[in-house]
């Protein structure tokens, strides 16, 4: 089964960027290991929230706001793909994200199509 696995932020950026230099490059070899593991597609890391466009369309008239829709403590960092036997399997490599260690989470949800 797919998994769309989200990875919040929340305060993980501020933790890793306090940490020292060795383990900074550790959390960076979590992240390519994750990336390089059987069942994983990665996607590009994600610009900051505040950099964001958001585009809805209300009345036929396209609106377009500069930031995300909501505001949360805690956006969107990074998104992949997993190809994992079960939920199991998915949180097992969910927890091993540096996110999730430093104040931040994964989410993960099943891949579906809905057309």
């Amino acid at each position: 089964m797919q998994y769309v696995m989200l990875i919040y932020q929340g305060q993980a950026v501020e933790q890793q960027a306090a940490l020292p230099e060795d383990e900074q490059k550790r959390v960076h070899a979590d992240y390519r290991a994750i990336n390089q593991m059987p069942g994983v597609t990665p996607m590009p890391p994600l610009g900051l929230a505040e950099n964001a466009t958001t585009v809805r369309v209300e009345g036929g008239h396209t609106l377009i706001t500069d930031g995300p829709f909501v505001g949360t403590k805690e956006a969107v960092g990074g998104v992949f793909i997993l190809e994992a036997e079960n939920l199991d399997a998915a949180i097992a490599v969910a927890a091993r994200v540096p996110a999730a260690r430093y104040g931040g989470a994964v989410e993960i949800r099943p891949s579906e199509v809905y057309w």
